[in-house]
């Protein structure tokens, strides 16, 4: 088994846990979504956690998982005797950046079509957090492999917003297009709860699109307008690759506006 990346402090040490395993469900986690409070120690190349206080601890954090968590499901129904599932794997670790300019907007890239995991999704630059890498070294790399926005460590302030637990990793090669979301669109984008009507609860003034840049197989880049509808699409019940802003982007939204005090 490789290095562990996530690990529990479930007793006295902190323990691995298997990639068919759910995090929040560990951590004393109903069946909902969440957020559940959480205390965490932001280790080089590694995340420890726990439901209660420990020495290392470095931070409480809110962790939440997609409503259609697989693992989730697993844990309230058993396997037919012919499934089996990896148990030599681990949860691996990544990092989505939330960058906020001064005159307060948020950067979100949009995964390429063709590419085998969640395609077609609005995020946040990230990615895989290197081994022995520090988050926030890995943060501000992924920043610059997916955006070409280079952060000296010196010319700005950083804060952890939250957890996420899921199956994703996203360079040229999977971002085509970029857009910086102020914050009145990204509270309505954030209000879109799946499986809701949240239509009625929106502000009647937003604008009917918002402007982004599409990139291009050349390397080059043109501006588009990308309608209102998008943004707020929900997760379809079918399997089909819909334009939408991801699950866990909403929540990395919502912690923003109220790291805001919006």
């Amino acid at each position: 088994m490789a290095v562990p990346r996530v690990l529990l402090l479930l007793s006295v040490r902190p323990e691995p846990v298997s990639f068919a395993q759910s995090v929040c469900g560990l951590l004393g986690a109903g069946p909902n979504p969440g957020p559940w409070p959480t205390h965490c120690s932001l280790k080089r190349g590694q995340l420890i956690l726990s439901d209660r206080p420990f020495p290392e601890a470095s931070a409480r954090l809110p962790i939440q998982r997609p409503p259609f968590c697989p693992f989730a499901a697993l844990a309230l129904q058993p396997l037919a005797p012919e499934a089996t599932l990896p148990t030599n794997r681990g949860v691996d670790l990544g990092v989505a950046v939330l960058v906020q300019s001064s005159d307060q907007t948020v950067l979100l890239t949009r995964r390429t079509r063709t590419l085998r995991v969640s395609p077609n999704l609005w995020v946040p630059p990230g990615g895989h957090v290197e081994l022995d890498e520090e988050l926030l070294d890995g943060a501000l790399r992924e920043l610059w492999e997916e955006s070409g926005l280079q952060l000296p460590k010196d010319q700005f302030s950083w804060v952890p917003l939250g957890l996420w637990e899921a199956q994703i990793q996203p360079n040229p090669g999977e971002v085509n297009a970029l857009m910086w979301l102020g914050p009145d669109v990204a509270a309505a984008v954030a209000a879109t709860e799946n499986g809701t009507e949240t239509a009625a609860l929106l502000p009647q003034d937003l604008p009917p699109s918002v402007p982004a840049i599409e990139l291009e197989e050349d390397g080059g880049a043109r501006p588009v307008v990308l309608p209102m509808s998008t943004l707020l699409q929900t997760t379809p019940t079918t399997a089909e690759d819909i334009e939408r802003v991801s699950t866990g982007t909403k929540f990395a939204l919502r912690l923003w506006l109220q790291h805001l005090g919006r």
